[in-house]
């Protein structure tokens, strides 16, 4: 026997899933299925791609919370580097579609937003959010699905704030901002891709030189315990798979929707639904009357795209966590790492619906569809990253260079 079957018997084959590795399998399977038949297929698809975005979220722990922490708390930008990559591929494949306006024969459009006062204060609140609450939007549920059971203290405040935020959102559109505005429409698709190119490639730059003052060198890609198809089965994957993985199934919703991959706005719709179960009529908010939040409102949460794949994205993590022989829940929660995740939940449910979505739909998507308003979004949630870098330490008990615990 080889030293490298020794240590891993089962490499070639599938992991022992356990009951909630098997749960998760169920679920992605019977939900594609009965999705494509009372929703159309379309919509099986959609949750299935959320299945495979959890996945690789949680295979290559892309985290877009610790990338920004290690980079304000260790100057180390192997991660911000990363997320570089993925906006570039994003570009490159959404621009020419977003262009031409139709893909695959089916109409689309960019994530594109008014860029103004709701956008800053909003991104500032959900940056701070992200390292009170321990992740992002994306981070918040791949954790959430992976067991991680403090994460699911942040994703129900998460809720809670998005809803909240809809009470108030006609104030908060009301601010002075600039009119929606895409680097697609200003230059073109090939100009769109080279302003974005060299925007990316400045960020990247700088994130090299900073890292070489701090420490003289780069960091270096950790190694791995397994190699081959035991890798990409249960894990961990390169970062830059999972920037590749993550721009193509963007891609892949664009096609399939009309519209890149959002997540938040689901958020405040399961609020808005559950304030109905307790007697509070959302109805007469101003966000509620538009024609397409109303018609969310009165239909299923399974014939909301942004849910359906919100579910899958949970699912799939949950069965990456699984392969992974990691998931193992844990309610030994300390009160101060609760407190935080209760304010972090409220600061990125509120923040994300002022500023016309999250680190997902506004910065990810946003950017991807060249609109101006991902670039002030990323500006102001990065600040607010900095003022949460520096209270992380009070409510987690730990040195503030910490790294990669959740996403």
């Amino acid at each position: 026997m080889s030293v490298s079957s020794s240590i891993e018997p089962r490499a070639a084959g599938l992991p022992p899933l356990g009951a909630p590795g098997l749960a998760a399998l169920a679920a992605l399977v019977v939900g594609t299925l009965l999705l494509g038949l009372y929703y159309g297929p379309v919509q099986g698809v959609l949750f299935l791609i959320g299945g495979a975005l959890g996945i690789s979220l949680y295979h290559a722990a892309f985290g877009f919370t610790s990338a920004w922490r290690v980079f304000i708390a260790e100057g180390r930008g192997r991660g911000l580097r990363v997320q570089m990559i993925l906006l570039a591929i994003a570009v490159i494949l959404f621009f020419p579609a977003l262009a031409n306006g139709v893909l695959f024969g089916n109409e689309v459009r960019g994530s594109v937003s008014p860029a103004g006062l709701g956008v800053i204060v909003g991104a500032f609140m959900f940056g701070l959010g992200m390292q009170l609450g321990g992740g992002c939007a994306s981070g918040t549920l791949f954790t959430a699905g992976g067991g991680n059971a403090r994460m699911l203290v942040t994703l129900f405040f998460f809720i809670l704030g998005s809803v909240l935020a809809t009470i108030h959102f006609d104030w908060w559109v009301s601010l002075p901002s600039l009119p929606p505005t895409s680097l697609v429409t200003s230059f073109g698709a090939a100009g769109g891709i080279a302003v974005s190119l060299l925007i990316f490639a400045a960020i990247a730059a700088l994130t090299v030189w900073i890292e070489k003052i701090r420490h003289g060198t780069l960091e270096k890609e950790p190694a791995s315990p397994r190699e081959g198809f035991a890798r990409f089965l249960r894990g961990p994957w390169p970062l830059v798979f999972g920037a590749v993985a993550l721009a193509l199934l963007n891609f892949a919703t664009l096609a399939l929707a009309g519209r890149p991959w959002g997540i938040t706005s689901a958020f405040a719709l399961w609020g808005a639904k559950g304030a109905q179960v307790i007697g509070i009529d959302p109805t007469a908010w101003t966000y509620w009357q538009t024609p397409a939040n109303a018609k969310a409102l009165a239909g299923s949460v399974f014939a909301d795209v942004t849910s359906v794949m919100d579910f899958g994205i949970v699912a799939g993590a949950m069965l990456a966590a699984a392969l992974a022989g990691r998931f193992a829940p844990s309610l030994d929660i300390p009160l101060r790492s609760i407190l935080a995740a209760v304010i972090g939940g409220l600061l990125l449910g509120y923040g994300a619906r002022i500023a016309y979505g999250c680190n997902i739909g506004a910065y990810f998507s946003g950017i991807a569809s060249g609109s101006l308003h991902g670039y002030l979004w990323a500006v102001a949630a990065f600040a607010g990253n900095v003022l949460g870098v520096k209270l992380r330490p009070w409510f987690f008990m730990e040195r503030a260079t910490i790294r990669r615990i959740d996403g």
